[in-house]
């Protein structure tokens, strides 16, 4: 069974940092797109950035600048170094991965449940 298991998440103060890191486990044959989402209370979940296997990365507007995401095709893992925090960022942040299980059975979408960052001003 495929699982995506984050971790890091925590508070923090404003203008602080965390590293997000995410491990993808389980029998599959290809991880594609993986990336960080994130919801705030009350708000829809929002793409924050994602990478490509090639390691083609895209940020959300807010995050360029202070966030950058990273991954491990080795060892099945990404990372979202987080700087800058502002109370805005308050969050649960969710990884993605697009998952290929087989040659026949290609992206399929998973989500880990979630690591909570509360950044306090």
């Amino acid at each position: 069974q495929v699982q995506l298991v984050e971790s890091g998440g925590g508070l923090v103060q404003a203008g602080g940092s965390l590293r997000l890191s995410c491990l993808a486990s389980g029998g599959f044959y290809r991880l594609n797109l993986m990336g960080w989402y994130r919801q705030a209370p009350g708000k829809q979940r929002e793409l924050v950035a994602s990478i490509t296997s090639a390691g083609n990365t895209d940020y959300t507007l807010s995050a360029k600048g202070r966030f950058t995401i990273s991954r491990s095709n080795a060892e099945n893992t990404i990372d979202l170094q987080m700087n800058s925090l502002k109370p805005e960022d308050t969050a649960v942040y969710y990884c993605y991965a697009s998952i290929d299980y087989s040659l026949k059975m290609k992206d399929m979408d998973h989500w880990g449940r979630g690591t909570l960052v509360t950044v306090s001003s």
